[in-house]
């Protein structure tokens, strides 16, 4: 199904997304490749097969005024966007006691406002089209909240309201959305993630270090995409903590409180 599609990734320089990219690229899709560093993203594209199929879109979400700019770039190039990957965003480490507030609205900035932008700023030319789908990276924690992650939650619970309330909008004109939610997956996302004062944290996660191996993270969201999922949880034992929360509320809340997180 991937053969001359054209697939937007965001958060493409690394991680999910760098795997993503790899993996689609294939399989035969056209990829529009974005993140804030335009020199790793060339270095990605040129390492793809057939490096002229693909294109550099460089983007900073939280910066919302630049979003238009960068959809009349990836449509000028490709003329459509069949799959838009929304893997970009940013981590958190910090006591709700010890976070600045900027560090709440930056994280929201990122995670939830930029991708938002991006998404209404591309939906007329998917409706246009005829139809298209959104890939949604949020995480675990977008259905459950765990210690030092209380903004990143929220911004993550947000999109899960946002993107489930389009998919039911906008059904019956070809629109399609996949909330995918990893748990621990084996990235540097903790390397850059914001700490209280909005300094990154710096170091590797321990659960994170022995985490699910990204390779084998993006096979599954692709694989959940051509099975027309809804919503995918993918990484190791931390996803029963989703329906442990679901079934018995009381037990995982005590539980939560003692569990290790990092």
């Amino acid at each position: 199904m991937w053969r001359d599609k054209v697939v937007w990734i965001t958060g493409a320089s690394s991680g999910i997304g760098e795997a993503v990219a790899r993996l689609l690229a294939e399989r035969g899709a056209r990829l529009i490749l974005s993140a804030r560093r335009a020199d790793k993203l060339e270095d990605l594209r040129h390492a793809l097969g057939e490096p002229e199929r693909h294109k550099v879109v460089p983007l900073d979400l939280a910066a919302t005024e630049t979003i238009p700019v960068a959809v009349e770039a990836a449509l000028r190039h490709a003329g459509r966007i069949d799959v838009m990957v929304h893997n970009a965003g940013i981590s958190q480490r910090a006591l709700v006691v010890d976070t600045d507030l900027a560090v709440d609205r930056r994280l929201f900035e990122t995670n939830f406002f930029g991708t938002v932008a991006l998404t209404k700023a591309l939906l007329p030319s998917m409706l246009e089209a005829g139809g298209g789908r959104f890939v949604v990276v949020t995480s675990l924690v977008g259905k459950i909240g765990t210690p030092v992650r209380s903004a990143y939650a929220a911004s993550k619970h947000a999109l899960h309201g946002f993107f489930d309330s389009l998919r039911s909008e906008l059904w019956s004109a070809g629109i399609r959305v996949t909330l995918v939610c990893p748990g621990f997956i084996k990235t540097d996302l903790p390397l850059h993630a914001l700490t209280g004062d909005g300094t990154p944290q710096g170091f590797m996660d321990r659960a994170q270090s022995r985490g699910y191996p990204v390779e084998r993270c993006a096979a599954k969201i692709v694989r959940a995409v051509e099975r027309d999922r809804e919503e995918v949880l993918i990484g190791g034992k931390e996803r029963y903590a989703v329906y442990l929360k679901r079934l018995f509320p009381s037990l995982f809340s005590r539980l939560i409180r003692h569990a290790r997180v990092t």
